[in-house]
């Protein structure tokens, strides 16, 4: 017995394997042990039971390829120069600004996770979606001895096998039972890699497609969600089935890991490239919804950037924690690598393992995000730091600040820019400071920008999500339950358009408008240069009931134009919704 535990002693330590699951499009609020009484995940309700689960874990990035960049690199997605999804979306003339250049994969001599631990003797495995760059600068160019299924698409060519469409197969994926549904034949493969590889060090990195849309799951798991979804609850069942695919292959995983009789000497992370999908993008239902989270995948709001953050580590992590201090992408590399007792490199994380460990939290000045670009999502672009409980968001068309404690206030409904004027000024300092230091790009004019053009028949029509918000509390809600401008509680609170007239003439203003039963009265002008009217907010029984309200003729001259409408007086608690106002020319 002695000789034994002596021998033990002087042998060196069985290294760590890592695994790294990664979803796609998952929101914050979409498992069980998140909140969701709809989804059904057991399996990584368990892992939360086995391990650490961070409430306030975030991605780089409210879009994939940024957030995927810099989990492998350590690196925030602004220093990389990949900051939005690959390749991309163009310029366009509705946009006032034009995006900077964007890099379409990861820089040369980058070095990634799977670089550091092929360099320690790791098998490196890639199974999954990659994004981050096309041929010569797939997954193989980036330290990793497996690729399977990663090339530079971001949309599944299939689901269900044969996975391909008009542009090729799945890479790896050529042969395939026909009907085999895409979620589960990446979990057989990531259990067969440690099967393969359970007598040497590993790391896998598993990034799922799952639940990126096209929305496509197994028939008998839809059939088990019955009903039709609703926007602006967690009710997609076809999504639910594609969740509960997921879970099932996370399951798969772990179980793998038991089979293989190496479950205790290996930390498995499970988290999400952004925050759920809750916007249409040419659907009949949103995915998903992110409450009690604002907004979703594209925008700077939590509910874009707050993502599930799961670390199990046996026999280190104490099982069923929780941890409320914040976390992100980036901070994995270096916390992986230390854990496993390599070098850390000098990057823009920072190592969790005292927190992992002890529950000590990191020393870090705060955390940055740089999103330049008109997401799909409907989102502008800008920035945002979180420093402490506070988080600002700052917009670059305008320059507009918001403020929020973001732990106080999880669903950023109370803007404190105008009250705390100095926490504004010295987080928006910092967030400058930092913009330079990483060499982040920042979007130019347009000079093409032509806003809200006519239509066929000459009548523009004015989107709440074209509308630029003044104030404090005003916002434009883009989830499809709302689509509106909403949060009107400040009578100091005011919007503009701006518009291209084609030629000068009197034009018809309609405004679409919504109110809530018993708020009604309120008096609002509506402007173009000195032209004005006034009207009287209907109540209309709701204020996503919504009402075209005819309230008479103004005179436009010809060109960019900008119509205002602002609160005279407010009646009740809340002005009105505003959907859209139309300018109707008049015909002599």
């Amino acid at each position: 017995m002695a000789a034994a535990l002596l021998l033990a002693l002087l042998l060196p330590a069985e290294k760590l394997n890592v695994v790294v699951i990664l979803a796609d499009d998952l929101g914050w609020a979409d498992l069980g042990c998140y909140g969701s009484k709809y989804y059904k995940t057991p399996y990584l309700d368990g892992l939360a039971k086995q391990g650490l689960r961070f409430t306030h874990g975030y991605a780089a990035c409210p879009v994939c390829s940024p957030t995927r960049a810099a989990l492998l690199t350590g690196k925030y997605p602004a220093r990389l120069g990949i900051t939005d999804w690959l390749p991309g979306r163009p310029d366009r003339p509705d946009q006032l600004l034009s995006r900077p250049k964007l890099d379409n994969h990861l820089p040369d001599g980058t070095m990634t996770l799977a670089d550091h631990f092929k360099k320690a003797g790791y098998v490196t495995g890639h199974i999954g979606k990659w994004h981050l760059g096309g041929e010569g600068y797939g997954p193989m160019k980036h330290g990793f001895d497996v690729n399977i299924a990663g090339d530079h698409t971001g949309t599944p060519r299939s689901y269900f096998a044969p996975y391909r469409n008009a542009t090729g197969f799945i890479p790896g994926l050529e042969k395939a039972p026909e009907g085999e549904y895409l979620t589960d034949r990446l979990a057989a493969e990531a259990a067969a890699f440690i099967d393969n590889n359970k007598k040497k060090p590993f790391f896998l990195y598993l990034p799922h497609h799952a639940v990126h849309t096209p929305l496509r799951a197994k028939k008998e798991l839809i059939a088990k969600y019955p009903g039709k979804p609703i926007n602006g609850r967690q009710s997609h069942p076809v999504y639910a089935a594609m969740l509960e695919s997921l879970d099932d292959a996370v399951g798969r995983v772990l179980k793998a890991l038991d089979d293989s009789k190496i479950a205790e000497r290996t930390i498995v992370v499970f988290t999400s490239d952004n925050g759920g999908l809750a916007t249409l993008e040419g659907m009949p239902a949103a995915p998903t919804i992110n409450t009690p989270l604002r907004e979703g995948k594209g925008y700077l709001y939590e509910g874009g950037i707050r993502v599930p953050l799961i670390v199990r580590w046996p026999g280190v992590i104490r099982p069923g924690t929780t941890t409320a201090v914040p976390a992100v992408s980036h901070d994995l590399m270096p916390t992986l690598l230390a854990a496993c007792d390599l070098p850390v490199p000098e990057v823009d994380g920072v190592n969790l393992l005292p927190l992992w460990k002890e529950g000590t939290p990191p020393k870090r000045d705060g955390l940055y995000w740089h999103y330049p670009h008109y997401a799909n999502q409907g989102s502008k672009p800008g920035a945002a730091i979180r420093d402490g409980d506070y988080k600002l968001i700052e917009f670059y068309e305008t320059g507009r600040r918001e403020l929020f404690d973001v732990v106080k206030d999880v669903g950023e409904t109370r803007n404190l820019a105008t009250k705390d004027p100095d926490r504004v000024k010295t987080m928006a300092a910092k967030l400058e400071v930092w913009r330079k230091a990483v060499g982040a790009r920042m979007p130019t004019i347009n000079p093409d920008y032509k806003p809200n053009p006519p239509d066929a028949k000459g009548v523009i029509v004015m989107q709440a999500r074209t509308a630029r918000v003044h104030g404090t509390m005003l916002r434009f809600e883009p989830l499809p339950h709302k689509n509106t401008l909403g949060f009107w509680v400040d009578a100091d609170d005011y919007a503009t358009w701006e518009f291209t007239a084609p030629k000068a003439g009197k034009y018809r203003v309609v405004v679409l408008q919504g109110c809530g039963t018993g708020q009604g009265g309120s008096t609002v002008e509506v402007s173009i240069k000195a032209e004005k009217l006034t009207f009287i907010v209907k109540d209309t029984g709701g204020f996503q009931a919504f009402e075209p309200r005819e309230i008479g003729t103004l005179t436009v001259e010809a060109g960019r134009q900008t119509l205002t409408v602002r609160p005279l007086k407010k009646a009740k608690a809340a002005v009105m919704d505003v959907r859209e106002v139309r300018l109707v020319p008049v015909m002599d």
